[in-house]
């Protein structure tokens, strides 16, 4: 029985290792002193003072952190809004409805990607930053809904009814009561949704302009040439941020509304 009891362990660890075991790789060799990264030849922080000073990968950082930004606000507005909304209405269609609104998570990103330039093409908006914002933001939406529309359940209603009775208008409600107490799963959802901004290559693709480069497209497009422990080392960095983003945005949800 005790064998038993400990395949779960054994069958959860093994996953574990198979799963982090080359993340582990990329960490360890980004510290590599050699310029192959097949190669260990000693231990040196020599690839992150390269990878600071290599203007291009600033400068691709930078718009994937101005994407990232804006497409993360855009989807904590439009997603709050449509998550109130939809708590609010009262439709015989109302989880179809809900049901559409996630499906941009659950759609290949390549056929999203296929979908997004098509349609820019169609309304002839020139590919670059302003489509990347577009594109991020649509797909990023659903990650803020998910999340405030749970958070909504989880409210005494009487709250609100309570500060109706006393003449509150519904602006007054929403600003004073209801944003408080699903602010940190608007902040959670945004948080994610920058995350997922950060990372994305696949659509990113298909919607960027020939002057218009992304942290990720640009790696991609580097791991044609060869990895060189440059890219090891800016893999760790981007691998640090995602994980800080996720642990905040798991602490933030986690908050418990107030109930009386």
């Amino acid at each position: 029985m005790k064998n038993r009891t400990k395949l779960p362990n054994i069958y959860l660890a093994f996953l574990i290792i198979l799963m982090y075991l080359p993340v582990a790789v990329v960490i360890a060799y980004s510290f590599n002193a050699s310029r192959q990264s097949s190669v260990w030849g000693g231990f040196s922080f020599s690839w992150y003072k390269e990878l600071f000073s290599d203007r291009s990968l600033i400068e691709a950082l930078k718009n994937s952190l101005i994407i990232g930004v804006l497409s993360s606000g855009i989807a904590g507005v439009i997603g709050t809004l449509g998550a109130v909304g939809m708590a609010k209405a009262a439709l015989k269609s109302k989880g179809i409805i809900e049901y559409i609104s996630t499906l941009p998570i659950m759609i290949p990103e390549i056929i999203l990607g296929m979908v997004f330039m098509a349609y820019f093409s169609l309304m002839k908006l020139p590919f670059g930053m302003v489509t990347l914002v577009i594109g991020h933001a649509s797909f990023c939406i659903p990650y803020v809904f998910m999340m405030v529309k749970a958070r909504l359940a989880g409210i005494d209603k009487s709250l609100v009814e309570a500060a109706r009775d006393l003449g509150a208008s519904e602006t007054k409600v929403f600003l004073d009561i209801t944003l408080p107490l699903i602010s940190p799963a608007i902040i959670s959802g945004m948080l994610l949704a920058f995350a997922m901004s950060l990372d994305d290559v696949v659509i990113s693709i298909f919607i960027t302009g020939p002057r218009t480069n992304t942290l990720p497209i640009k790696i991609y497009t580097q791991l044609k040439t060869g990895v060189t422990p440059k890219i090891n080392a800016l893999c760790t960095m981007m691998l640090l941020c995602t994980l800080v983003l996720v642990v905040l945005a798991n602490f933030i949800g986690r908050k418990k509304p107030v109930k009386d």
